[in-house]
């Protein structure tokens, strides 16, 4: 994997009754480690540094922007000194198509190791997809504010954009 090119998007949500006023959240996380195997059996794995997620944000200022990556890596949500790594293992690659995979695999985050589906795609020399979580699912209690009328959603949406080393 080009850990250099390759990246990871985390999408966070808002809700609760005063979610107008909360912030939908846009989270890059560079991938420190990676490989991929292409060849029987096919395989994927990847680390990511959780202490290296950048909040991005687009149109918020750059103190909101600091103040909700303190939170989030902080003890209340991803405890990044504690649980310094993100690694998803692959354990089974399921071919789709000539260029479409659903990769099954295990995902620790938080310290906790849950089992994942990346549904994949090959388009123009990159292998991209998303995923599902739910924060609770890891541990992680989505954080709410105002009384709860402001609350991040316990679902999480995750995108990636890998690229072979080489391409």
């Amino acid at each position: 994997m080009d850990t250099e090119h390759s990246r990871l998007t985390v999408l966070v949500g808002k809700s609760g009754f005063f979610s107008g006023l909360g912030h939908e959240h846009e989270i890059s996380a560079p991938f420190v480690q990676g490989e991929v195997e292409l060849s029987s059996p096919a395989s994927v794995g990847f680390t990511v540094q959780a202490g290296k997620l950048i909040v991005v944000d687009p149109g918020e200022s750059d103190s909101t922007r600091v103040e909700i990556q303190k939170t989030m890596l902080g003890p209340t949500v991803l405890d990044a000194d504690k649980f310094p790594e993100i690694r998803f293992v692959s354990e089974n690659v399921e071919r789709l198509g000539d260029t479409r995979w659903k990769v099954h695999g295990s995902l620790t985050l938080h310290g906790q190791t849950q089992a994942v589906v990346l549904e994949t795609t090959l388009e123009k020399g990159h292998y991209q997809g998303t995923a599902t979580l739910l924060q609770s699912d890891f541990g992680i209690t989505p954080i709410r504010l105002a009384g709860g009328t402001i609350r991040v959603k316990n679902e999480v949406q995750i995108k990636y954009d890998i690229v072979l080393a080489g391409q």
